[in-house]
């Protein structure tokens, strides 16, 4: 059986050796997982063309997470709720079921802190930082100051976020502002899915006084924010913990076993991300 993740670019992702590694502990020698480029536009193209009877499951990076949603049949409720769609269940008879395991993965993550969460400062506003601010209302969030480069663009977050039965205040921001002010921006975490390049020494001055920071960047890693938040003795969630436990969901998903070996998949990880640093 296939299986693989889809995103541009996607030759950096980890999704490969850790599925693999889950399919080695269960014993599932026939079971592949690979990484395929799929440019933005052409997923529809390439599931069409993909046999149900040999491929099982999707993974979805960016930039496709929004654009799964006119190809499936049906959907959980956390893709609903985002509008991002990061798992595609291919079934036997052709239809196409989407899962958000990013939320899920999330939550198992955030369910390992005991931490407030009541105020988030969220640098991003795409398919990722929605699941991650939904998965923060799960928690008990009650204002989201949310900073990204357009405001306009970050409409469909905002949406989902207000959709939430808890309806957490937000407050958009502009990255250029924030960099350009001399106050520093204040909560319980900050969340950010900003690429390294994005992530500048007045952004970092700006975030410094937020006691936990969850890092959805994996690679390279630290970040320019973990490395900061390291060394000032701050909680750091890694990109590795999200992606590990949204896989957790996955392989569960598209296997149908319970008895995924989490340790084997989170070791994998981070051997791999220790062999890229060595090269």
């Amino acid at each position: 059986m296939r299986c693989a993740v889809l995103g541009d670019p996607v030759d950096h992702s980890l999704s490969p050796v850790i599925h693999r590694a889950a399919y080695r502990d269960l014993g599932l020698q026939d079971w592949r997982y690979d990484a395929v480029q799929v440019p933005a536009g052409g997923l529809a193209a390439f599931v069409d063309g993909l046999d149900p009877a040999e491929w099982r499951g999707l993974s979805l990076t960016m930039p496709l997470k929004r654009e799964a949603l006119p190809i499936l049949s049906s959907y959980d409720e956390w893709v609903s709720a985002t509008g991002a769609c990061n798992t595609v269940l291919l079934e036997p008879d052709g239809t196409r079921h989407g899962l958000n395991t990013d939320v899920t993965g999330a939550l198992m993550v955030l369910g390992e802190h005991d931490v407030p969460l009541e105020r988030a400062v969220v640098l991003g506003g795409g398919a990722t930082a929605t699941s991650l601010l939904l998965a923060l209302a799960e928690r008990g969030l009650r204002h989201a100051t949310l900073v990204v480069r357009d405001p306009e663009r970050a409409g469909d977050t905002v949406h989902a976020l207000a959709a939430h039965r808890s309806a957490p205040e937000v407050e958009l921001r502009t990255l250029a502002v924030v960099e350009g002010e001399a106050e520093s921006l204040t909560g319980d975490v900050l969340v950010s899915t900003l690429p390294t390049s994005a992530q500048v020494p007045e952004l970092l001055a700006a975030v410094a006084d937020l006691p936990v920071v969850f890092e959805a960047v994996y690679d390279p890693w630290p970040t320019p924010l973990a490395a900061a938040a390291e060394r000032t003795g701050r909680t750091v969630l890694s990109g590795v913990d999200l992606l590990v436990a949204q896989a957790i969901n996955q392989v569960v998903a598209m296997t149908g076993r319970h008895d995924v070996p989490a340790g084997a998949m989170r070791r994998a990880a981070e051997e791999e991300l220790a062999s890229r640093l060595s090269r």
